[in-house]
């Protein structure tokens, strides 16, 4: 799987954490309250955005591994998260972060995650997490995914997984063939065989509950308006740039909804956030 621009995943992360579902965070929360500490990994870790969306729910001392693929995105990662922190300091390998009451290490591990799951899962750590990543992978592969967790009997909590639910303000008469070349383009390989893209929670939630696992699912769908026109703009870009690869909207017709996708457009893009436990 190619990685995303630190521009992108920084432009992004504002409406990820206005989006994430309060109650589900909370549940998390909930599950782990009497915990001292905790360890979690972090898959498809990004720019670390997760770690900082979820971390004051959780116990006051944490132990994150970030895991991507993209040793650049990790680097990058590192300098954020020491400047996001009121203190940071470099302990061996790991990043010793304070943030509010919180004592948070960090440590980051370059790894493959079609080719290393089993690997990564067997640090056993006390929860596993990922943001905007399983419409990225394969039914198989979630399948795959979902049975690791079972043997070892590790929950997950995951956000902003994308569903297909997509509005934009001002309609205009492209859009509905547009939303279908984008979702058959969601669809396509991503490096981990055919991307289950908008049905990825329900293909999760599926196979959790057939291992036996309690599952809770909340909306996080993205609420952009004028105040994200830039996030709104290069979403559409990228929209539209998926559609013209598909070769199922026209090039003039693909131009024309996009140059209505102004800074003062809006939309509505749909995600869903998931706790899946072992009972």
């Amino acid at each position: 799987m190619g990685g995303f621009s630190p521009e992108w995943l920084a432009l992004r992360e504002p409406a990820d954490h206005a989006a994430r579902n309060p109650q589900v965070l909370a549940a998390v929360g909930a599950h782990f309250a009497a915990k001292p500490s905790l360890t979690i990994v972090d898959l498809g870790c990004g720019a670390g955005s997760n770690l900082r969306g979820t971390y004051a729910a959780l116990p006051a001392r944490q132990h994150w591994t970030l895991v991507d693929l993209d040793a650049g995105l990790l680097a990058a990662t590192r300098d954020t998260l020491a400047g996001w922190a009121d203190e940071a300091r470099e302990q061996g390998e790991e990043l010793v972060l304070s943030k509010g009451n919180h004592m948070i290490t960090v440590d980051t591990r370059q790894a493959d995650l079609s080719t290393e799951l089993e690997w990564i899962l067997g640090w056993q750590p006390d929860l596993v997490t990922a943001a905007a990543l399983f419409d990225l992978t394969s039914k198989r592969w979630i399948e795959r995914f979902v049975a690791a967790l079972t043997s070892q009997r590790l929950p997950l909590y995951t956000v902003l997984t994308y569903d297909g639910r997509e509005t934009w303000a001002p309609p205009h008469p492209a859009d509905s063939r547009i939303l279908a070349a984008f979702k058959h383009h969601q669809h396509g390989d991503k490096g981990f065989g055919p991307a289950a893209g908008p049905d990825a929670t329900d293909v999760m939630a599926e196979a959790f509950r057939k291992a036996g696992f309690a599952v809770s699912i909340g909306d996080s769908a993205w609420r952009i308006d004028e105040r994200r026109g830039e996030l709104a703009q290069a979403l559409a870009k990228g929209i539209a740039d998926a559609a013209l690869e598909t070769g199922q909207v026209d090039p003039v017709t693909v131009a024309g909804w996009l140059a209505a996708r102004t800074p003062s457009a809006s939309a509505l893009v749909g995600h869903q956030d998931l706790w899946a436990r072992p009972v």
